[in-house]
C-alpha cells in the first residue's frame, strides 16, 4: 500500500534541530544496546566504556537511545538503576570540573535515602562524611546557588560542610580515603535498593586539557566501587590529545599506544565505535529527514520501520510505494540524487548532512521569496557546487561575471547528457501528464549520479575539472538564465564580489549604467558620450552587452536598448551590434525587445529578427515578430 503525504506549504522549508532525535534514525540502536550488554554484565562491573566517534557522527544518539535501553532493561532487573548525564564542557568554570562530576553524582544519590527509616537515616550521615572529604570552598562562594549546590543535601547547612583542607583529595591517600569511603557507601544498607549507577559523560572531547583530565580523574575515583558504570561519548583521539596536551606526555606518532591513550585505556576499558553512515544510510537518513514534512507521527513511524527493514535485508529505498506526484515521491528522488557526493564527501556524518539540509532549506526559503522560482531539485544542485565543491563554485561565478555561463552551462551539460542519455533511454517513459497516472502507481525514479555512466573524459582545451562534470551529470539540467540571480545571491552569502575582470575598469561604470533599470541611469549615458567612446572600446562594450543579455536575459528590455544606441552612435560598430543581438536565444527573446526592431532598417536587421523568429515559442512574440514584418513591407525598409 503506497503511503500518504500531505501537501506542505510551499514557503515551508523546515529546519531540522541540532539535538539528537526523538526517534532513531541513524540504526544506532545496535550499537546502544552492545553498551547496554556491557553495562549489565556482573563480570564486567564496575566498568567504562568509551563511545568514540568524531564531531557530528551521532554519539549523543547513542546516548539518548542508551537511556531508553536501561530504563527498559531496568524493569526486569533487580534493583534500581540510576541514570546520571552530565556534559562536563557545561560546568561552571568557577567550580572545578572534578567536584562538578563529583556533586552530580553525590546530587542523584542524594535523593535516594528514605528519612523515614532509620536505616536511612544512617546512611546519610555516612554520605555526609563522604561529602566532607571534597573541597566545596569553590562552590558554596558561589553569590547564588548553582546547579551544584543546590544537588547537595540539607542546603541550609551546605556552609557546615566545607572542607578547606586542599589535601582532602589532592593526593593518593585522600582520594584512596574517598574511594574506600564511596564503595562502603554503595555498599550501605541505606542503598540496598540500588543495583546500578550508571553515568553518562557527553561532549568531553570539547573541554580543555584541565577539563578532560580532572573529569577522567573523577571518574577514576569511582571505578574501584561495584555497581559504578561510566560510558564516555568523545572522539577518543581528541581525548588522548588534551591529555597529551595536560600532561606534557611524549608523542609517538608510530606508536598506536602513545602514553597519553595508555593512560586513557587505563580508566576505560574498552571503545565501541559509533559506526560512519554507509551509503544506504545516507540515502535513508537524507530520505527520512526530508520525509518527516506532511506525515503525521504514525505515518512516519511507518516510513522508520520501512527503511530499518530494508537496511536488514539488503534491499534499496526504490521498494518503498510512494504516490506519483506526491511530495514524498519527490524526497526519493532527491536523497536518491544527494547521496553519492554527500556520501563521499561528509564521510557519513549525521550532523554535516543535517547542517547541509538546513542550508539547503534557507536557500529555498529566500530565493523564493526573492522571486527566483527556481525547482528543489536545481537548488540541491546549487548548494551542492556552493557548499561542497567550493573551487568549481567560484570558477562558475567567474562564468557569471565575465558572461560566458550560458555557452559553458550548455558544453558541461552536453558532456553530461552524452552520459545521461543512454541511461535514462533504458527507463520506463513518464507520463507526459500527472494526470494520466493512476492512484497507488510507484512513483518512477530518476537515477542518482552514482547510477549513471561516467561521462566521457573532455577534450584538453575543454577546462573543465571531474568533479564539476561529476556535478553536470546531476539532474536536472540548469539554464544560465535560471540560475544566474540565484547565483549572484550565493555569492553575496559567501561574500565573493562577482566583477568581470576581463572588462576594463574604465567601462564598467558605462555599461553598469546601460544595463540598469533605472531610467535615471541610462539615460544618464548620452548620445555625446557613446559617440566619443573610442571604437575599440565602443567593440568591447558591445561584445559585453551581448554576452551578458545572452546570459542574462531578463535584462533585454534595457541592454537591447543600449546596443541600438550604441549602433546609432557610431555605425562602424553596427556588424558587432549585429552578431551581438543575433547570439540572443529567440526561445529567450520577449515581445516587447522585437517591437523595438520596427522602426530600423529591415535590410540590416532582417537576419537578427529571421533568428528570432526560428527560436520563438510564446504567441506574444509571435505576434510581435508579424507586426514588425509587416511594418517594414508597408514602408519598403
Amino acid at each position: 500500500m503506497a503511503t500518504s503525504t500531505k501537501s506542505p506549504d510551499v514557503y515551508a522549508f523546515p529546519l531540522w534541530s541540532d539535538e539528537p532525535a526523538e526517534q532513531d534514525l541513524l540504526a544506532f540502536r545496535a550499537v546502544a544496546e552492545t553498551v547496554a550488554d556491557a553495562i549489565f554484565d556482573d563480570d564486567l562491573d564496575p566498568i567504562a566504556i568509551g563511545l568514540s566517534g568524531s564531531w557530528g557522527s551521532g554519539k549523543t544518539s547513542v546516548l539518548e537511545l542508551l537511556v531508553d535501553e536501561i530504563t527498559t532493561r531496568s524493569k526486569a532487573h533487580e534493583g534500581k538503576v540510576l541514570v546520571v548525564s552530565t556534559q562536563p564542557w557545561r560546568y561552571d568554570p568557577s567550580v572545578g570540573p572534578k567536584e562538578s562530576l563529583i556533586a552530580e553524582v553525590l546530587g542523584v544519590l542524594n535523593g535516594e535515602f528514605n528519612l523515614e527509616d532509620p536505616v536511612g537515616k544512617a546512611g546519610l550521615e555516612a554520605f555526609k562524611k563522604l561529602v566532607r572529604k571534597v573541597n566545596w570552598t569553590k562552590a558554596v562562594k558561589m553569590a547564588a546557588r548553582t546547579a551544584i549546590t543546590m544537588q547537595l543535601p540539607n542546603v541550609d547547612d551546605i556552609f557546615g560542610l566545607v572542607n578547606d583542607e586542599p589535601e582532602s583529595l589532592d593526593g593518593e591517600k585522600g582520594m584512596a580515603e574517598f574511594r574506600e569511603q564511596f564503595q562502603a557507601l554503595l555498599a550501605d544498607p541505606a542503598l540496598r535498593h540500588i543495583s546500578r549507577v550508571v553515568v553518562l559523560v557527553d561532549d568531553l572531547d570539547r573541554c580543555l586539557p584541565d577539563t578532560v583530565v580532572e573529569t577522567l580523574e573523577a571518574i577514576r575515583l569511582f571505578l574501584s566501587a561495584k555497581g559504578m558504570s561510566f560510558v564516555i561519548a568523545a572522539d577518543e583521539d581528541r581525548v588522548a590529545d588534551a591529555i597529551q596536551q595536560k600532561l606534557k606526555t611524549p608523542v609517538d606518532e608510530k606508536n598506536d599506544e602513545s602514553p597519553a591513550k595508555l593512560y586513557l585505556h587505563k580508566i576505560v576499558q574498552t571503545t565501541i565505535p559509533v559506526p560512519a553512515l554507509s551509503r544506504f544510510d545516507t540515502e535513508a537518513y537524507l530520505f527520512l529527514l526530508l520525509g518527516k514534512v506532511g506525515l503525521d507521527d504514525d505515518a512516519y513511524a511507518k516510513l522508520v520501520v520501512q527503511c530499518d527493514a530494508l537496511r536488514i535485508s539488503g534491499g534499496g529505498l526504490d521498494a518503498i510505494e510512494v504516490l506519483e506526484g506526491s511530495s514524498l515521491a519527490d524526497h526519493l528522488v532527491t536523497a536518491a540524487r544527494l547521496t553519492p557526493i554527500l556520501y563521499e564527501k561528509f564521510h557519513g556524518n549525521p550532523r554535516r548532512i543535517k547542517r547541509f539540509l538546513n542550508d539547503l532549506n534557507v536557500r529555498k526559503s529566500i530565493a523564493w521569496r526573492r522571486g527566483f522560482k527556481l525547482e528543489p531539485a536545481a537548488v540541491a544542485k546549487l548548494m551542492v557546487l556552493e557548499r561542497i565543491l567550493t573551487d568549481d563554485f567560484k570558477m562558475v561565478l567567474d562564468w557569471l561575471a565575465t558572461n560566458q555561463l550560458r555557452d559553458k552551462l550548455e558544453a558541461l551539460d552536453a558532456l553530461a547528457n552524452g552520459a545521461r542519455g543512454s541511461a535514462e533511454a533504458e527507463l520506463p517513459a513518464e507520463p507526459s501528464d500527472a494526470s494520466e497516472s493512476k492512484p497507488g502507481d510507484k512513483a518512477q525514479r530518476t537515477p542518482a549520479a552514482s547510477d549513471l555512466p561516467t561521462p566521457p573524459p573532455p577534450s584538453p582545451d575543454e577546462g573543465f575539472s571531474d568533479t564539476l562534470r561529476r556535478w553536470a551529470i546531476l539532474p536536472p539540467a540548469l539554464d544560465a538564465a535560471a540560475i544566474a540571480g540565484y547565483l549572484y545571491l550565493a555569492a553575496s552569502f559567501a561574500k565573493i564580489e562577482v566583477i568581470d575582470s576581463g572588462l576594463p575598469e574604465r567601462l564598467r561604470d558605462l555599461a553598469s549604467s546601460l544595463t540598469s533599470s533605472l531610467k535615471v541611469d541610462r539615460s544618464g549615458i548620452t548620445e555625446a558620450s557613446l559617440k566619443a567612446l573610442p571604437e575599440s572600446d565602443a567593440r568591447t562594450l558591445v561584445d559585453f552587452l551581448g554576452r551578458r543579455t545572452r546570459d542574462q536575459p531578463s535584462i533585454q528590455k534595457f541592454s537591447v536598448e543600449s546596443l541600438l544606441r550604441i549602433a546609432d552612435a557610431q555605425s562602424a560598430v553596427t556588424a558587432d551590434v549585429i552578431r551581438a543581438l543575433k547570439s540572443v536565444r529567440g526561445i529567450d527573446i520577449e515581445a516587447a525587445t522585437v517591437l523595438k526592431l520596427r522602426p530600423l532598417d529591415s535590410g540590416t536587421y532582417g537576419p537578427v529578427l529571421t533568428l528570432w523568429k526560428s527560436g520563438a515559442q510564446l504567441e506574444p512574440v509571435l505576434r510581435s515578430i508579424t507586426v514588425v514584418e509587416k511594418a517594414w513591407e508597408v514602408h519598403g525598409n
